[in-house]
């Protein structure tokens, strides 16, 4: 491969796990790229957008993605459980990495492998006309082989009914990261955003394990209160913090420090009086 033969740009994420470091990564629900560029200037590896809870457009996703590209910062797409191209069409337009929400099965896992992984490892639909193939000028098989190195693949434990395969999913090659939903996971065992819960902690060092023991990275989200303790736990990939949080805390407090109170929104007042 010669000197000018355009290339997928090395993830950040990847690199920095790969030499034992700890890849930090924010959340952003807003599509607005300045929001996505603020974050990368800020210093995050990551910009982790979502398309599981909010009513984001691919479109919108796209320009968020360009942003963090500028500042050699990666894109991670939390993804709809849905088809095929809704797992492939992130990484075609060159987001980093995707997360798959809700791993149920090994059965589920091996599905995922096999749609967002080049052969040999599965039978992602190729295309290489898009940004991430540099529209076609990146070499068939540099971009096959570039693609499945240089790209992330997370899947999302978040219901305990798939721990009985923890084991036999953290095996798999072609995913890289097993990101624990400590939330959703509440609620499966019957104690709804009690993070102290016993199985809530014992599970997130479970998969802290699994995950050293089969050459996973572990990830989950974290503050800055507990960022050491996951770190020291064996977690690689941790989101510190979301950008609708950190508008919401700015503005409450300013109006705070006003002596003013936040609004209710219309739809909470209206029911509460039909209440």
């Amino acid at each position: 491969m010669s000197e000018n033969t355009l290339q997928l740009r090395p993830s950040r994420v990847l690199a920095k796990m790969r030499a034992g470091g700890v890849a930090v990564s924010a959340k952003s629900n807003l599509t607005d790229p300045r929001v996505t560029e603020i974050m990368a200037l800020c210093g995050f590896d990551c910009v982790w957008h979502c398309m599981e809870h909010v009513p984001n457009s691919i479109h919108d996703i796209e320009n968020c993605v360009r942003a963090a590209a500028m500042y050699d910062v990666d894109s991670v797409v939390r993804v709809r459980r849905g088809s095929y191209s809704d797992h492939v069409l992130p990484l075609e337009m060159n987001a980093t990495g995707i997360m798959v929400p809700h791993i149920m099965s090994l059965e589920d896992a091996k599905k995922v492998v096999w749609n967002t992984r080049f052969h040999p490892i599965g039978r992602r639909a190729w295309d290489g006309g898009n940004a991430d193939g540099a529209y076609c000028m990146i070499p068939p098989l540099d971009y096959i082989e570039q693609a499945n190195r240089e790209r992330f693949v997370i899947v999302q434990i978040e219901d305990p009914e798939v721990l009985d395969d923890l084991e036999e999913i953290a095996k798999l090659d072609g995913i890289d990261c097993i990101f624990y939903g400590a939330g959703d996971f509440s609620q499966g065992i019957g104690h709804p955003a009690e993070f102290d819960h016993p199985k809530i902690t014992d599970t997130r060092k479970r998969i802290a394990d699994v995950c050293k023991k089969y050459g996973k990275f572990a990830g989950a989200m974290a503050s800055t209160g507990n960022f050491q303790e996951m770190v020291d736990m064996g977690y690689q990939f941790l989101n510190v913090g979301a950008d609708v949080v950190g508008l919401g805390d700015y503005f409450r407090s300013l109006m705070s420090e006003l002596g003013l109170k936040p609004n209710q929104p219309a739809q909470t007042i209206y029911r509460g009086k039909e209440a």
